[in-house]
């Protein structure tokens, strides 16, 4: 029988309870077309092979792309051998809706995040499992420390929710912290009522100095004096909800435009 070694430079940590793997994939919507990330030694991947006809995985392991077929019987023509973040997702169910589901690698978890926001247009939904930490973050509100450019970007377009902690005893190698599984669900609205270019500058250039206030976070986008002295400029980017930071990024566009 095959074993697969977690590689800590894949940022690979397995889990290791069936329970909690029946469990993640019973989070996930009912739905037509199913991409596993990491399916490692499959643990997910025997639940969601039953329930969906239509599944694909992403794995860039070649150890575990072998278990996966010679243990588990999976069929290979399912199997991408490749990076998720270099994937191009479009060809993978012919341009159609489909939903995400993975225990993530930890060290590559938050550009999935940015990734699946890129192709909001095809992910309805995505259940998985991240660092605690960064789980808190994407789910967090205004007003916390914990609240940031993936919460405020990621809170944009999907509805996000924290179901529960995962102990780092059921992980092989445990890591140093334990982890939860969130779920995100896309809004109706695929795009947001605004500039989402500008939308995006402006909520990174607030949180890189969330200590300042808006003022001067965000002064090198040029608007007028007027403007500067309108209070939402007094607080800080922590403070402002997504739909504050929506409409400070029409009130900056309406100013540049002025301008121009």
């Amino acid at each position: 029988m095959r074993f697969v070694t977690p590689k800590k430079s894949l940022g690979q940590h397995f889990l290791n309870d069936i329970s909690i793997a029946k469990k993640i994939v019973e989070s996930l919507s009912p739905c037509q077309n199913i991409l596993e990330i990491g399916p490692g030694t499959g643990i997910l991947t025997q639940f969601l092979i039953k329930k969906n006809n239509n599944l694909k995985l992403v794995e860039i392991d070649n150890e575990s792309v072998i278990y996966l077929i010679s243990e588990l019987k999976i069929d290979k023509n399912i199997i991408y051998n490749q990076d998720f973040l270099n994937l191009n997702l479009s060809k993978l169910f012919e341009n159609n809706n489909f939903s995400i589901i993975g225990n993530f690698p930890y060290n590559i978890s938050s550009q999935i995040v940015f990734k699946i926001i890129e192709n909001r247009k095809l992910i309805a939904e995505m259940c998985g499992m991240f660092q605690y930490e960064v789980a808190e973050r994407i789910c967090e509100n205004e007003g916390s420390k914990k609240y940031g450019i993936i919460s405020v970007i990621t809170q944009a377009f999907y509805e996000t929710k924290l179901l529960f902690e995962v102990s780092n005893n059921f992980f092989s190698p445990p890591p140093k912290v334990n982890s939860a599984v969130i779920l995100l669900k896309r809004k109706k609205n695929l795009k947001i009522d605004c500039d989402e270019k500008l939308f995006f500058k402006i909520v990174k250039l607030s949180f890189q100095q969330r200590r300042k206030t808006l003022r001067n976070s965000l002064k090198q986008i040029n608007v007028t004096d007027n403007l500067r002295e309108h209070t939402i400029f007094d607080k800080r980017a922590e403070q402002l909800s997504v739909d504050q930071f929506i409409d400070l990024t029409n009130l900056i566009n309406k100013d540049l435009k002025y301008l121009s």
